[in-house]
């Protein structure tokens, strides 16, 4: 206790140095943050393209996924036999099991415009997993011709429909009955149309199967290991919601060049900050380096010098963390209220991240800094 005074002098003494070179001062800010910035950007908009890779999984909601084992995302379904879904209803621990079409389509829109869908066929008894409905009612889905449309950045490009709204699918009539606000929108910029299961096949051309999942709801959080043992024992694969997201993801970020160039971008970010804060506190040591030399004269020990540079380090380093992170949530922000398809998503793993780069940035221009105060002698300083 009796060090804490001299302790706190030293560090308004490393505080007074380090903020009286404006100049100094405003470099090592400008590259922490420029690389808070780029690392929190590239992070955040691919958090925001994996969880939109994952919107069918979301949104539908179901506990459980039965899925041929080929299948790596929720857009490329494999249609099972029906068979399986008689056999996933009979697994003790199943309280119930239904069948999911998930398949792309092109309307014909009135103005003559063709464009793509995906038609999402939800079971016709329950429709288990349809969407929350912001007009119309959800019965009406079972009037011919029927379909909900989901309201997402993707809505305008079916001309911004109404209830009533008519289409061509496949030469067959189709009529909105409904809009639909989902969790979350989907990744590649195609609007969302559900229907009943039974309409879905009569729509759209079909191969033998037609089953792309089934949604199953087990009786508890205990039976789920049993029912994906018996479901493994038929040959497929019966994931949860979390693990189908993780596959989902590790797919993208493992098997295609997106997690790689993700990655790259945010080393190169990492290597402009530490480039530009290290050099320019590198710079701002040796430019101080009389005052410390002063200060390792009148009795400053070593130990009180390193606290000096690991406070300036550090408080540097923090206040560019806190900059560029509120930098990128305004640019997130303002992005989203320009472009709804943007993806980019802040999550603590981002933020936590990119602190940890940051302490990684104060510790090497710590280290830096440090070696090259401690090697100084007062005599020198004085002589010269």
């Amino acid at each position: 206790m009796e060090r804490t005074p001299a302790v706190n002098g030293i560090l308004k003494i490393a505080y007074k140095l380090l903020v009286n070179d404006k100049g100094k001062f405003a470099a090592l800010l400008v590259g922490i943050t420029f690389a808070v910035f780029l690392i929190v950007m590239m992070t955040s908009m691919f958090a925001g393209i994996l969880h939109r890779s994952s919107a069918t999984v979301i949104n539908i909601g179901a506990k459980v996924w039965v899925m041929d084992p080929a299948v790596n995302t929720p857009a490329n379904s494999i249609p099972m036999p029906d068979y399986v879904l008689d056999a996933v209803r009979s697994i003790n621990g199943v309280k119930y099991a239904v069948p999911l079409y998930s398949g792309g389509a092109l309307v014909k829109l009135r103005s003559g415009i063709y464009q793509s869908v995906t038609v999402l066929g939800l079971d016709d008894a329950s429709l288990y997993g349809r969407p929350g409905l912001i007009e119309g009612q959800i019965e009406d889905i079972y009037a011919e011709n029927a379909f909900v449309v989901v309201k997402d950045a993707e809505f305008p490009k079916l001309e911004n429909p109404r209830l009533g709204t008519e289409f061509e699918l496949n030469d067959h009539r189709g009529v909105i009955v409904g809009i639909a606000k989902v969790t979350t929108s989907g990744l590649f910029g195609v609007p969302t149309l559900y229907t009943t299961y039974t309409r879905a096949l009569q729509y759209i051309p079909s191969m033998r199967f037609t089953t792309a999942f089934i949604l199953v709801e087990p009786k508890s959080a205990a039976a789920v290991p049993h029912i994906k043992e018996q479901v493994k024992a038929l040959g497929y694969d019966a994931l949860t919601k979390d693990e189908f997201i993780r596959k989902t993801s590790n797919f993208y970020m493992y098997k295609t060049g997106l997690g790689t160039n993700v990655l790259l971008m945010t080393v190169i970010s990492f290597i402009v900050g530490l480039s530009i804060s290290g050099q320019t506190f590198y710079t701002f040591i040796l430019e101080n380096l009389e005052k410390f030399g002063a200060l390792k004269a009148i009795g400053a020990k070593g130990r009180e010098l390193i606290y000096m540079i690991l406070f300036q380090a550090t408080f540097t380093s923090l206040t560019g963390y806190g900059l560029g992170i509120g930098l990128a949530a305004l640019v997130i922000t303002m992005a989203k209220l320009r472009l709804p398809s943007y993806a980019a998503k802040i999550t603590y793993g981002n933020l936590w991240f990119a602190f940890v780069m940051v302490l990684i940035i104060a510790g090497i221009s710590s280290y830096i800094g440090i070696r090259k105060v401690l090697k100084i002698e007062p005599f020198d300083i004085f002589r010269g």
